[in-house]
């Protein structure tokens, strides 16, 4: 009974061991797998262990049938009875049996436990794998993309070589990542070796890596031949325009009182024939080989900069054909040719360098702004030294014995403009990427100083937007001219506008400066300087888009002075009024930003037009005051800066400072609105005076400018001004029109001529407006008059002469008599209507309106006298319009 108990109890145990077992497989095949590595880990542990827990269990059921088999086997020989023999081998046989299936399971479950061990170790290794395909593909991948954006061409020796290195450092980095694609692929080569369950998933992963890899490298390489075949093409060019800019050198600076004779001719000759003959090379560039060997990089700029050089080597060619011919007549001839301008013996020779190096010029800025060696103070005008003149000159008197003269010289100022713009651009770019872009560089941060840092903006300005119009717009415009110098005018008026910018970048000057001198020792500016290999540093380079400024206008005189008859010299002439009218522009505002005081935006009072220094009397009420009353009193100094709208006076203060840190400044005094403003043209004692005269001579200046010159060009202006505003009030107000007052004679105070809008009109009583700052009744401009008693005024500082009020001014009046149109039977004017007389030609002729007829035409002064009456006019005039 006990062996039967025994029994049943190790059949028991070996049927829940089965069951365990089948549970188990049961789980590890339908268990779905997590979707991260560390999960999926996790779980393969657990049924690691978890398999060693029923392999345990496995071995202590075998021992444990093992025991029960070998209690059959070796019975107790006295307790045996006569039947047992019969049992023992049933029993025996069960138990044996029992083991075997255990046996038989084990073996199974050690099978298929390998073999999911197998496949959830290749699981592992495949999602490993996956992952990092993934990763290297996606950064190859950006790469890629980025790699796109990099362009395979340049506009410039130095943009072609910035890029090559731009390149270079990328492909450092796919070089770094095709490294980590090849560790992916050979991690996948062997799993395949292997014999993973997702061979073909690993094979193709492998091979769609390895592609991605070779494109990658070969855009990379395609692009470094194409750059360094373009710097081979820019190289060329570059040295052909050194070889002409030294041949142009060489030919400038012959001395040619030297070459009369038929020695000084014959080694001139021979000069130039060494020249010709070491040149050759480049001086004989064919451009058709130059397209055929460079055809796989040519882009439509580069067919330009490769026209632009062959035009200029037939130029220098043209030139040393015309010096040969010219000393080989000479030699042939023995006769001693015209006198011919040469630079002066004593001179010390020149560096040898291009003709168009930015040493030819010598810039003087207004403001303190720049010079090219030392800061000037404030208040400088710009001045211009060109000693490219006397190169020039010794090579026009050269070539003036040929037809072409005109031609061949506007070429060359031509070719200048051209030339000097590249570099211009070239230096622009330098600046940059050299400085500004390295001001972002996080490996140059520990260099900069911390009053540098995120001012940028500050030290360059807007130099950014300058070097994008000239490298996108103005330069492609130059070169177009090439062929067509009569465009070149076209090009300046058809960009005026957008010059304006340099005023932007002049008035920022100041504050450039200011910065620059105090990081200017900075191991920043140091290292990139060493990095560019510059010789002169950054602030040298700040100078150039205002050096540039002034160059412009040198070169279109020259050119406007080989252009006599010829198309385009219109457009040349109105381009040179517009580059002065823009240095001119940058003077003024360059003096505005120096205002202290003023209570609001002097923006909101116009353009600066004019600016200067004046002596300055004024009084307050009506009443007469002659010259020999005013002599008395001691003039005041003040800076007038007129506006569209305002007449500002300020005094100017002492420079105060040492060294670069001297500035001017200008303390707002008082302003006078325009549209309630008068002048008086002429005040008699000096030539030099005018007055101006404020809400009905309530307030009246009598201004004296330093010549008679600029006297009139400040009234010129205030004229346009008062025209203009006399212009719009017109279509604001037909019918209340007043008469302005401005008067073109020698005379008194009622004396007046309409361009001055009545104050009656436009007077702040009788008009609603924003108040403006720094109004005073007062008159704080009046300092330094305080012995004036309160009887005397000034109002009026002409002496008056009766018989001067014969004479017409323009203004409005009334027809006292019917007269004709000149040279016609037509009746212009009739009794009774309201005329205006516009202006006077030079032989005594008016032009007049009919304001009732709406009629013009020309009358005669005798006439005129008629039409108005009694030849004291200003009683006549039409009042109260």
């Amino acid at each position: 009974l006990i062996s039967h108990q025994a029994i049943e109890s190790f059949a028991l145990t070996v049927k829940e061991i089965a069951q365990m077992l089948q549970s188990f497989g049961t789980e590890l095949a339908e268990t779905e797998l997590p979707d991260d590595m560390y999960s999926i880990e996790r779980i393969l542990a657990l049924r690691t262990e978890k398999y060693y827990q029923l392999k345990e269990d496995i071995t202590a059921v075998t021992k444990e049938g093992n025991l029960l088999l070998s209690s059959f086997e070796e019975p107790d020989s006295g307790e045996c009875s006569q039947d047992q023999p019969r049992e023992r081998p049933g029993d025996w046989e069960t138990v044996n049996r029992l083991l075997g299936q255990l046996r038989e399971m084990e073996t199974a479950f050690d099978g298929f436990w390998e073999k999911h061990q197998l496949k959830m170790e290749q699981y592992l290794q495949l999602w490993k794998f996956e992952q990092s395909f993934q990763e290297v593909k996606n950064a190859i991948e950006f790469l890629m993309g980025q790699q796109a954006e990099l362009p395979d061409t340049g506009d410039s020796v130095l943009q072609v070589k910035q890029r090559l290195k731009d390149l270079a450092h990328f492909d450092g980095m796919a070089q770094d990542l095709i490294g980590k694609a090849q560790v992916v692929i050979l991690h996948g080569h062997q799993l395949a070796a292997n014999h993973h369950y997702a061979l073909n998933l690993i094979c193709q992963q492998c091979n769609e890596l390895r592609h991605h890899s070779d494109v990658l490298s070969d855009e990379i390489k395609r692009k470094q031949m194409r750059l360094q075949k373009t710097l081979d093409l820019h190289t060329r060019l570059q040295q052909a325009l050194q070889c002409c800019d030294e041949g142009a050198y060489l030919l400038a600076n012959q001395q040619m009182d030297k070459c009369q004779s038929k020695e000084g001719a014959q080694k001139a000759l021979q000069d130039i024939e060494r020249f010709l003959e070491s040149s050759s090379a480049y001086l004989n560039y064919d451009p058709q080989a130059l397209h055929y060997d460079f055809e796989s990089v040519l882009t439509s700029e580069l067919k330009c900069q490769i026209q632009s050089v062959q035009v200029k080597l037939e130029n220098v060619r043209s030139m040393f054909e015309n010096r040969q011919s010219c000393f080989k007549k000479l030699l042939d001839k023995h006769v001693r040719p015209v006198q011919l301008v040469a630079p002066r013996p004593e001179n010390p020779p020149r560096s040898k360098s291009p003709l168009f190096s930015p040493k030819h010029g010598k810039i003087f800025y207004i403001h303190g702004v720049f010079s090219s060696s030392q800061c000037i103070p404030f208040l400088f005008q710009i001045e211009v030294m060109h000693d490219y003149q006397e190169k020039r000159n010794s090579l026009q008197y050269f070539i003036s014995d040929s037809d072409d003269n005109l031609d061949i010289l506007k070429g060359h100022v031509i070719n200048e403009l051209i030339e000097t713009e590249r570099v211009y651009v070239e230096e622009l770019f330098t600046v940059l990427t050299g400085y500004r872009a390295e001001m972002d560089n996080p490996a140059m941060l520990i260099l900069m100083p911390p009053v540098l840092r995120n001012r940028k903006d500050v030290l360059f300005g807007n130099m950014p937007e300058i070097y994008d119009f000239h490298n996108k717009i103005f330069l492609h415009s130059l070169e177009s001219c090439l062929g067509a110098p009569e465009r070149v005018g076209f090009c300046f008026l058809d960009r005026r506008e957008d010059f304006q910018m340099y005023e932007k970048y002049c008035q920022n000057k100041p504050r450039s400066e200011s910065l620059w001198r105090q990081c200017s020792e900075s191991t920043f500016f140091q290292e990139c300087q060493r990095k560019l290999e510059h010789k002169l540093g950054l602030d040298s380079y700040l100078l150039k888009p205002v050096q540039r400024l002034t160059k412009y206008q040198l070169l279109l005189k020259e050119l406007l002075k080989y252009s006599t008859s010829c198309d385009g010299v219109q457009e040349l002439q109105e381009a040179l009024v517009a580059m002065l009218d823009l240095l001119k522009s940058v003077n003024d505002s360059m003096h505005q930003i120096s205002i202290t005081g003023y209570d609001g935006d002097l923006s909101e009072l116009g353009k600066v037009l004019m600016q200067g220094s004046f002596s300055v009397w004024t009084g307050h009420r009506k009443g007469p005051t002659k010259m020999k009353d005013l002599a008395r009193f001691k003039p005041m100094q003040r800076h007038l800066f007129l506006y569209e709208k305002a007449l500002v006076f300020c005094k100017k203060r002492e420079e105060h400072g040492d060294g670069y840190d001297k500035t001017s400044s200008y303390s707002f005094k008082h302003f006078l609105k325009m549209n309630a403003v008068g002048i008086t043209e002429n005040v008699k004692g000096d030539h030099r005076k005018f007055e101006i005269w404020y809400s009905g001579r309530e307030e009246v200046y009598v201004v004296q400018a330093q010549t008679v010159d600029l006297k009139m060009a400040w009234l010129n202006e205030i004229r346009k001004i008062l025209f203009k505003q006399q212009e719009l009030i017109k279509g604001t107000f037909d019918q209340k029109q007043q008469r302005a007052s401005i008067s073109s004679e020698e005379n008194d105070s009622e004396r007046t001529s309409p361009v001055m809008l009545d104050s009656g009109l436009l007077s702040p009583q009788n008009k609603p407006h924003r108040s403006w700052p720094g109004m005073s009744q007062s008159l704080e401009i009046c300092e330094g008059l305080e012995e004036w008693s309160g009887n005397q005024y000034l109002s009026n500082c002409s002496d008056t002469e009766e018989e001067d009020g014969n004479q017409l001014s323009p203004g409005r009046y009334k027809a006292l008599a019917d007269c004709k149109r000149r040279g016609s039977e037509d009746l212009l004017v009739k009794n009774g209507d309201e005329i205006q007389l516009l202006h006077e030609d030079g032989e005594g002729q008016w032009l007049v309106k009919n304001l009732n007829r709406r009629k013009e035409g020309w009358i005669s002064v005798h006439s005129l006298q008629l039409v108005v009456g009694d030849c004291r006019f200003r009683h006549a005039k039409v009042t109260g319009i």
